[in-house]
């Protein structure tokens, strides 16, 4: 099944693509490599998650944060490359968790990030990673997610 086909039987559908918020765009290209800009959890143009974890968010809510900032991440990869269908593999992760002084939790959090690119993925979902704890994010976002795939020849 293609990744779209998937996104669709999981009833999610891709974001419109937000625009930069700064001088940069939201993938480069080098090879078959696209690298994605971090992508926090926006949806129709409004932080869904904002907070840190342990305060105002749970892993939880973190979870759900992350799983946003996968989704607004394909928005972005289809956007660059026409189709999800394009994508060989997800290499690399990278996973920014806005949370308390002390909080050891990150990884539970950008699970949700990785669970998504697996379930529209399958293997090739699959993927190295870093799950980081950081005292604050961009519009103070619960979490940020950079990913790294890799494109058909």
């Amino acid at each position: 099944m293609n990744p779209e086909a998937k996104l669709a039987e999981l009833g999610l559908t891709l974001p419109d693509v937000t625009p930069a918020a700064g001088n940069y765009v939201p993938t480069v290209r080098t090879g078959n490599l696209l690298y994605c800009a971090g992508t926090i959890s926006i949806a129709g143009g409004k932080i869904t998650h904002e907070g840190q974890v342990g305060k105002e968010q749970t892993v939880q809510t973190g979870y759900e944060s992350a799983r946003i900032c996968a989704l607004n991440t394909l928005g972005n990869i289809k956007a660059a490359v026409g189709s999800l269908d394009k994508v060989s593999r997800v290499v690399f992760v990278s996973g920014f968790v806005n949370s308390i002084s002390g909080f050891t939790e990150s990884p539970g959090v950008i699970n949700g990030a990785s669970d998504l690119l697996v379930a529209v993925f399958g293997e090739a979902g699959k993927h190295a990673r870093a799950a980081v704890g950081v005292s604050g994010l961009p519009r103070n976002s619960t979490v940020e997610v950079q990913v790294v795939v890799e494109l058909k020849g």
